[in-house]
């Protein structure tokens, strides 16, 4: 069964490296993933962390469709095991559904990461639709964790 998880944490927590992070664990034990991000830091259709840690991403624009992104690649022939969806707060509440349509019916896990509120405490489309819809909060297959970060004084 696949899983959606949705990572979040204040910004400077540390979530851009813990999807690299993730990244790295995953194809190490033989699986296949994509990366994707949407206004990274380092630039377009990058994964970067402060660390210094870079990795290259599809950019994700409001008409990118998840779903027919996914079929298009299995049908082409490409094996997909999991997708790392870096500064997932910029998507759309469709990409968001697209996602999770992607775990339910080709479980294939997908692990976003993002901020959840602006500075504003107002959600942002992508952390709002993790949260407000019936069907990935009523799922299983829907987890979410909170990335907190720890300083020295």
């Amino acid at each position: 069964m696949a899983d959606l998880i949705f990572r979040t944490g204040t910004m400077d927590a540390g979530k851009s490296t813990l999807a690299l992070q993730t990244n790295h664990n995953h194809a190490a034990r033989g699986r296949r993933g994509r990366l994707f991000t949407s206004h990274d830091r380092a630039g377009t259709a990058m994964v970067s962390s402060r660390l210094g840690l870079v990795a290259d991403a599809e950019e994700v624009g409001p008409e990118l469709d998840f779903w027919r992104y996914t079929v298009d690649a299995l049908t082409q022939g490409a094996r997909i095991d999991y997708f790392i969806c870096d500064e997932a707060q910029f998507y759309t509440a469709e990409q968001i559904d697209q996602l999770a349509k992607v775990v339910d019916e080709l479980q294939i896990d997908v692990f976003c990461f993002g901020i959840l509120t602006d500075f504003r405490t107002r959600l942002f489309p992508g952390a709002a639709r993790d949260r407000k819809s019936t069907r990935l909060n009523s799922s299983h297959r829907c987890i979410s964790y909170a990335v907190f970060c720890l300083k020295k004084k």
